[in-house]
């Protein structure tokens, strides 16, 4: 294969490698698959107009109209000219399937639907990316430069991922990377003629005259390096420190009984989680509550609000204790139940946070994770995360009274500056808008309870998952004008006029209860997701409130106590506030109910909680896999089962008239030059068949039987090649493995395993490939020359007719 052939099949490798970061973005994967094809085929075509007309902006020119007839036939081939061309409707076909591409990724959480949208813009990205690769690379013999497309490729993936690409696929983006600068320094060097390396160190190590001759010292040199700093690149980062959080990296970091705290804001997945096109579980669990229309599953507190959005500060993290502190403002004389809930959480849902009923007194969790005081939430340290985890958590279920509410004195200062604060940007009609609704109000909780029913029911407010999910200051003004949007405008635009009017205020982000199931475990879906305000009451603590219409259920102790002139009850819940059904005793098992809701009777042994029911694989999935894992073992074995083949095929019975004689001896004679070149001795095409055996003796270190065997093929050689009648030998196949069996007890257990699993002599399959190619290209180019020169011809005698009749 020429240098540039070899530049272009790397760039396309390189690109593929690259775009392996964008598979764990769509569900299923056989994308990559078309792209590979089409990919192949845009190569293709520009290694042939390379071959025949060497102007650069042609190539490139030719690669572009391809890409596109591909892309017009793949995706618009209906509206195509012919099913090929592409004409007005074919543009405006992409146009629209971009647009619905672009819908569809701000629509889905990853793993998203491989939608006709999202495969044209991986597709079409992919097959643009590998055009610049293949351009600067092959095309300008520029390798080095094509990296950049090539990072861009990867971090895009990894960007859309969250972080999640994973150390897998930049390895595999950086070897494809080297592939190509490794194939290019192969290249340059080999303009220069052939290196001389010197004589060979070892036995078996390199022998003047074998085929290729080039010296291998460079490219082995330039792939040690390359595998160095692809080491060093992986492991730098990983005893490094940690350099902060943000929102994609998601880290926590600390040491004993420290750090501060600054993971993945989960509104950035939340709208993704209410679109999904199908209810995924995520969450199974048993809990003690006898009501668990309340028993919302928080993820985090969302207490600083900048005018941009809505996000968690950063706070000091401790080690988790045994048993949490008591929630602040919660005084004697409330009401709380304590509540145990068994959890277990779905394989396939990621969260730095730990999904947990509040406000929680203990946990009990295994693996690494940290405790955040003031949001009394849990957040996994460094790579941990709730994937499949099963865990136990003892909360509180406090029940306060409207009057508790309505009387509870002032917070402390501190508290009330803190969760008070609103940017300066926050329009003016936010505040005005809240002391319209809460007119007439005599307290703080007689303002939130108005607020709620302002927004669920008295509004006039429409519950809607496709509205654009601002959130900041200018996104609250315009959800109070507009009226549309889901739970994140709702609680962030309660919150905010809550703060406006002196009242303590965040929002929680989680999941609501869930739906019961027949054996009385609560199943909790993505589709759950939801956020809500918590206002703080001193003597309470911080409560929740409901003001999203149609979703969760409105608290107890907000409802009734400051009626709406529209409406006589607020909205009724969309969860079922109906006791769960029970997998427990009901009347004779001797324990009163109130202490059973207090915890009093004991665990009961039907708590535990199954796993979470996981999505079956996509069958794409499944034979991708398949087929990955067949070719994984396959490939490596295909040295191994030519070579079985080809002995077979040279030692077998073959023909046995006068003129297969040579023949069979000379296939005899190839298999020994083979073997011994798999065992280290390369061949020496200057030798005589004498000479050769000699040195196969000397250098393989035969002895006895095995030596006599090469020699006895090397005259048989000589007769067939020599001799006016050649004779048959008599044999020569016992003699080959003879020479093998001698080969093999000469080396050692290493050179020994080369032999049978890496053979040196499979490169002569590589040989064979390349002179037919280069055979059709030759076939090729002569057909294409006759044709020039028959056109040339043609051209001329008009011309020549039309002199003689001017003459």
């Amino acid at each position: 294969m020429s240098g540039r052939g070899r530049l272009a099949l790397c760039a396309w490798a390189a690109t593929l490698m690259a775009s392996g970061a964008l598979l764990p973005l769509v569900d299923p994967v056989t994308w990559i698959v078309q792209a590979a094809l089409l990919l192949a085929v845009q190569s293709g075509v520009g290694e042939l107009v390379r071959r025949v007309a060497p102007a650069r902006p042609l190539t490139v020119l030719a690669q572009a109209a391809v890409t596109l007839v591909a892309l017009t036939a793949v995706f618009a081939g209906e509206r195509a000219v012919a099913g090929l061309l592409p004409g007005p409707e074919v543009f405006q076909r992409f146009g629209a399937l971009l647009t619905a591409g672009a819908e569809d990724v701000g629509r889905y959480a990853i793993p998203a639907p491989a939608t006709d949208g999202i495969r044209l813009m991986l597709v079409g990205g992919v097959l643009l990316i590998g055009l610049v690769v293949d351009t600067l690379a092959v095309t300008f013999r520029s390798a080095a430069p094509a990296g950049l497309p090539l990072l861009a490729l990867y971090s895009v993936a990894a960007g859309l991922s969250g972080g999640g690409a994973g150390w897998l696929w930049f390895l595999l983006a950086a070897s494809g990377y080297l592939l190509l600068l490794l194939a290019e320094g192969r290249d340059r060097l080999s303009r220069w003629g052939r290196v001389f390396g010197g004589a060979p160190p070892s036995r078996g190590a390199g022998v003047s005259g074998a085929p290729g001759g080039a010296a291998t010292a460079p490219v082995r040199t330039g792939r040690r390096i390359g595998a160095v700093a692809l080491g060093i690149a992986l492991a730098v980062p990983a005893v490094l420190p940690s350099l902060g959080g943000g929102l994609l990296n998601g880290q926590v970091g600390g040491g004993q009984g420290g750090g501060t705290i600054s993971a993945v804001n989960p509104l950035v997945s939340l709208q993704d989680n209410l679109n999904q096109p199908e209810d995924r579980e995520v969450l199974r669990y048993r809990t003690t509550a006898q009501d668990t229309s309340g028993q919302y599953l928080r993820l985090v507190a969302l207490d600083q609000f900048d005018g941009t959005s809505w996000k968690s500060s950063e706070r000091r993290v401790q080690d988790v204790p045994e048993e949490l502190p008591r929630p602040d403002g919660l005084r004697e004389g409330v009401s709380a139940s304590p509540v145990t809930t068994r959890i277990s959480a779905a394989g396939s849902y990621e969260q730095k946070y730990l999904p947990m009923p509040f406000p929680a007194t203990k946990v009990e969790i295994e693996g690494g994770w940290r405790y955040e005081p003031a949001g009394r939430t849990l957040v996994g340290d460094s790579e941990q995360t709730t994937r499949g985890k099963r865990y136990t958590v003892t909360s509180l279920q406090v029940e306060p009274t409207a009057e508790r509410l309505a009387g509870s004195p002032a917070p402390p200062g501190p508290l009330l500056r803190e969760y008070t604060r609103v940017p300066d940007t926050l329009p003016g009609d936010v505040r005005a808008t809240a002391v319209k609704v809460t007119r007439g109000a005599g307290s703080d909780y007689e303002r939130a309870v108005k607020l709620q029913d302002w927004f669920s029911v008295d509004g006039g407010f429409t519950y809607d998952t496709d509205v654009s999910s601002g959130t900041g200051a200018a996104a609250i003004s315009r959800f109070l004008k507009e009226k549309e949007g889901f739970c994140v405008h709702f609680s962030f635009s309660m919150a905010a006029m809550a703060r406006t009017l002196g009242i303590p205020a965040r929002v929680a982000v989680g999941f609501m209860p869930g739906s019961p199931q027949a054996d009385g475990i609560m199943s909790v879906g993505i589709r759950d997701a939801h956020a809500w305000p918590e206002l703080y009451f001193e003597g309470v603590g911080w409560t929740r409130f409901e003001p999203t219409p149609t979703r969760g259920t409105v608290p107890q102790y907000a409802r009734a106590q400051a009626p709406s002139s529209d409406a006589t009850a607020p909205a009724q819940p969309e969860v079922s506030a109906q006791p769960v059904p029970s997998a427990e005793p009901s009347a004779d098992d001797g324990c009163p109910a109130r202490a059973r809701r207090l915890g009093d009777c004991g665990t009961p042994a039907a708590l535990d909680v199954p796993p979470p029911t996981e999505p079956g694989t996509p069958a794409g999935t499944v034979l991708l896999v398949a087929l990955a894992g067949a070719a994984a073992l396959l490939v490596p074995l295909l040295p191994v089962l030519w070579r079985t083949r080809v002995r077979a095929r040279r030692l077998g019975p073959g023909g046995r008239a006068a003129g297969d004689v040579a023949a069979r001896t000379l296939a005899v004679w190839r298999e020994v030059v083979d073997t011994a070149w798999d065992h280290g001795v390369a061949p020496d095409e200057s030798r005589s068949p004498r000479g050769t055996a000699e040195r196969i003796v000397r250098l393989g270190g035969l002895r006895g039987d095995s030596a006599e065997a090469a020699h006895r093929v090397a005259g048989a050689v000589e007769q067939v090649l020599y001799a006016p009648v050649p004779r048959p030998a008599a044999g020569l196949a016992e003699d080959a493995a003879r020479v093998r069996a001698g080969l093999r007890a000469a080396c050692g257990p290493a050179a020994r395993a080369r032999a049978v699993l890496v053979p040196r002599s499979a490169v002569r399959v590589l040989w064979a490939g390349a002179e037919r190619w280069a055979a059709v290209t030759g076939r090729w180019a002569a057909g294409r020359r006759r044709i020039v020169e028959r056109w040339a011809g043609a051209v001329r005698r008009p011309s020549r007719q039309r002199g003689r009749r001017a003459v």
